[in-house]
């Protein structure tokens, strides 16, 4: 009976590997907030970032005046990570990225 549990635990382990990489094949990129009263318009920024092609998630919270996307490498391109960001505007106020990592 052992050696039937051995092949069940190697069976499921190996149906599990194709997802491993998916798990682990995420790049942050960092850029720093600035702009007239940005920081105020945080919703209007995660949804900017949220349409750009392979961005997973959007984080305010890691590091104070930052925000931290993480998706997927190749399809997230930082510089339209910014464009994103330079395009969220209003009526008296506006946003602006820098890339930093």
């Amino acid at each position: 009976m052992r050696g039937g549990w051995i092949l069940v635990i190697t069976t499921v382990g190996l149906l599990l590997i194709p997802w491993i990489p998916a798990w682990g094949n995420e790049q942050p990129v960092t850029l720093k907030l600035g702009g007239k009263f940005c920081d105020l318009y945080k919703d209007a920024v995660k949804a900017a970032l949220l349409k750009v092609e392979g961005v997973r998630a959007v984080d305010f919270r890691s590091k104070k005046g930052h925000v931290v996307v993480t998706g997927k490498p190749g399809d997230m391109k930082p510089g339209r990570l910014k464009d994103a960001i330079d395009g969220v505007k209003g009526d008296g106020w506006y946003c602006e990225a820098k890339v930093v990592g």
